[in-house]
């Protein structure tokens, strides 16, 4: 066996050590993802382009910049998995635009009066209804990945790369702050927009048992739940426009 095939054959033992290895890593990701996404989007799709993003990781690693490799693999994982969903994304381009413009209004408002802007400031903002307004609530929500990642992700995001980034030093202080100034504007939620955010994200639970739990109707909850995700764009909007920094988020 020539040098080169020696080489090769090493780095494929390699790799396939490494998918063995970090597999139930892939899994465990998808599965938190698949909880929070349409039944259309299966299992196994998710599992294959998260396995593309361990790969990639293994690539792009480097022990000199102080993460760990399973956090470094994890970020690169997530990322690849909302790229391939992104990609696949049934939801009209005009249902993004609006859901801009909904963050947009509630910033404005939010900014003039220096409290909570209500649903009917909203759509008198808008120049709608307060019907359309819920309609672009409920259609916001059916968005594919419409979730915090996408607060920094995608086609409405706030910070292109977030999830994907290559772990320079200045990139971990960005998504450190990020998720500082995450944190704090979850905190500053309307407290009900704040518990279904808390059980939607943290205790994991699906719509129909978030509205058990808040005697409501499964669209009244997908409703808040659109309407938190906009006012945390809303508000994170000057963060990513530099208002936030270390010292302050």
């Amino acid at each position: 066996m020539s040098g080169a095939a020696k080489y090769a054959a090493v780095q494929a033992n390699t790799t396939n050590e490494l998918v063995v290895q970090h597999a139930p890593l892939v899994k465990r990701i998808a599965y938190h993802l698949l909880g929070r996404l349409p039944d259309t989007v299966q299992f196994d799709d998710l599992v294959q382009s998260g396995m593309l993003g361990l790969l990639e990781a293994n690539k792009n690693y480097d022990v000199s910049q102080g993460a760990s490799f399973e956090t470094y693999a994890g970020i690169r994982i997530r990322g690849a998995m909302l790229d391939e969903l992104r990609r696949s994304d049934w939801t009209p381009r005009s249902v993004h635009k609006k859901v801009r413009q909904a963050a947009e209004a509630i910033r404005e408002i939010e900014n003039n009066l220096g409290r909570d802007a209500k649903d009917s400031e909203v759509a008198i903002h808008m120049g709608i209804s307060l019907n359309e307004y819920q309609q672009i609530l409920q259609d916001g929500l059916s968005c594919k990945t419409f979730s915090v990642e996408e607060l920094v992700q995608g086609e409405d995001g706030l910070i292109e790369g977030v999830y994907a980034m290559t772990q320079q030093p200045d990139e971990i202080l960005v998504q450190q702050n990020f998720h500082n100034a995450l944190a704090k504007a979850i905190n500053e939620l309307p407290e009900r927009e704040r518990l279904v955010v808390s059980l939607y994200y943290d205790e994991e639970l699906n719509l129909r048992e978030i509205g058990k739990v808040l005697d409501v109707s499964e669209s009244r909850v997908s409703q808040i739940c659109s309407q938190a995700m906009l006012r945390l764009r809303a508000r994170l909007t000057d963060w990513s426009e530099g208002n936030y920094n270390g010292q302050n988020s």
